[in-house]
């Protein structure tokens, strides 16, 4: 994708505070939200210990030429932060808030406290922070409590422990106890995923689970001094995969697309890459039969259809689920509407140079791309939408622009012809 080769990363901008303590980031649209602790009463800016600020970002450095954007709140220190459609979230520790702030300021917007924040997640609208004190609390965007998961463990003085969600499940790191995984709408344990490894030498102390990070059905669980451990479910069951053989102890793990990110302590970061079965289309495209109807071509929901060869359509509109494997364009924009999934192999593209035409992709569908992908107008990816890439050979041509709503995402390799993602 279009982004740093993470075969080959580099440090391209570093920016040091000599009077605070920087615990997590996050990054959005050209800038990076960082937060930690600074002592306000010997700082002449802070108004509390806790604080965010909005650092401009671009091609790879950060730009502290301006004045930057602060944002402070009560609590011993900042410790996760996230970006959602709405703002930015900030957990500030023991006697701490969750707050959110608008990002154009890092004004306030709301507030709520708890005895000991550790961690904040967001998903499709819904929130859980992690309350050491007590244990998860699922709200929603106006911070409305919906449900309270009561979890006893030991989760440590000061230590960092982070959660994560899947669709159905909340996973949430437990120090010695592994990984706690609950169902999300009934707030019911559903198992402990125990830390594999005891390794030879290693200090108890340090054998913990630092953080967890969902990638699809994977878990992954930095364990610190017993190392990174990787968990795949399949068909409802969770099954340990084992550990990623990596140096140092691992305090923190994040995974994006096929790469997880594992902050080893002394090691540094560590990049790995998850090497996934392959996923390509062509095995079902070979029995297809080739495609004979109507030029305005409309799946219901429900319904599946699966063709090959080629054809110029008037329109496409997914609400089930299509496959096309051949050549194909489309006169007149289309639609892959909620829940809907269209995939192609082959080539596809929509609209012509003098008719502007665009595609969009409705929440929590997916458009799948194995091939070629034109498109005259615009990508519209609205919130919960999902634009894959399979293989190492795609690419796509974009005339107008991508536009990316919410919490869709482009995930896979591709050729960007037009530098439009």
């Amino acid at each position: 994708m279009m982004l740093v080769d993470p075969n080959n990363p580099q440090v391209t901008s570093r920016l040091y505070y000599s009077n605070a303590d920087i615990n997590a980031i996050a990054y959005d649209n050209g800038y990076v939200y960082a937060v930690g602790g600074v002592d306000a009463e010997t700082s002449v800016r802070a108004t509390a210990n806790s604080f965010v600020v909005k650092i401009p970002a671009s091609n790879g450095t950060l730009d502290v030429s301006g004045e930057l954007v602060y944002g402070f709140q009560e609590g011993f220190t900042a410790n996760d932060v996230k970006v959602t459609p709405n703002g930015i979230m900030v957990t500030s520790g023991k006697d701490g808030l969750l707050t959110s702030y608008k990002s154009t300021d890092l004004s306030v917007q709301n507030d709520v406290s708890f005895s000991d924040l550790r961690s904040v997640a967001y998903n499709n609208g819904t929130i859980a922070v992690l309350d050491a004190s007590q244990g998860v609390n699922i709200m929603d965007e106006n911070f409305a409590v919906s449900k309270e998961i009561a979890i006893s463990s030991d989760f440590g003085d000061n230590s960092k422990r982070t959660i994560d969600f899947s669709t159905e499940k909340i996973y949430v790191s437990e120090g010695s106890k592994g990984a706690g995984v609950y169902n999300l709408t009934s707030g019911d344990l559903v198992e402990y995923i125990s830390i594999l490894l005891n390794p030879e030498g290693t200090d108890s102390q340090d054998i913990v689970t630092n953080a967890v990070a969902i990638n699809e059905d994977i878990l992954l669980m930095a364990n610190g001094g017993a190392g990174l451990c990787l968990t795949e479910e399949k068909d409802g069951q969770t099954n340990i995969v084992g550990v990623v053989d990596l140096d140092g102890s691992i305090n923190f793990v994040a995974s994006k697309g096929d790469y997880i990110f594992a902050a080893s302590g002394k090691a540094g970061l560590q990049i790995v890459k998850l090497n996934r079965p392959e996923e390509s289309l062509e095995a079902r495209c070979a029995d297809l039969l080739s495609y004979s109807g109507s030029a305005n071509l409309s799946v219901n929901q429900g319904e599946t259809k699966e063709f090959k060869g080629s054809k110029y359509f008037n329109s496409v509109n997914v609400n089930g689920s299509l496959l096309l494997c051949g050549t194909w364009s489309v006169n007149n924009s289309s639609y892959i509407n909620s829940d809907g999934l269209f995939e192609m192999n082959g080539s596809l593209s929509i609209g012509r140079n003098n008719k502007r035409k665009n595609i969009t992709v409705n929440k929590d569908a997916t458009l799948k791309i194995e091939g070629s992908l034109t498109v005259y107008g615009d990508i519209i990816l609205n919130d919960g939408a999902t634009l894959e890439f399979i293989g190492d050979a795609s690419e796509a041509n974009v005339f107008g622009s991508v536009k990316k709503l919410g919490t869709a995402q482009v995930v896979g390799e591709f050729k960007d012809v037009r530098n439009k993602f």
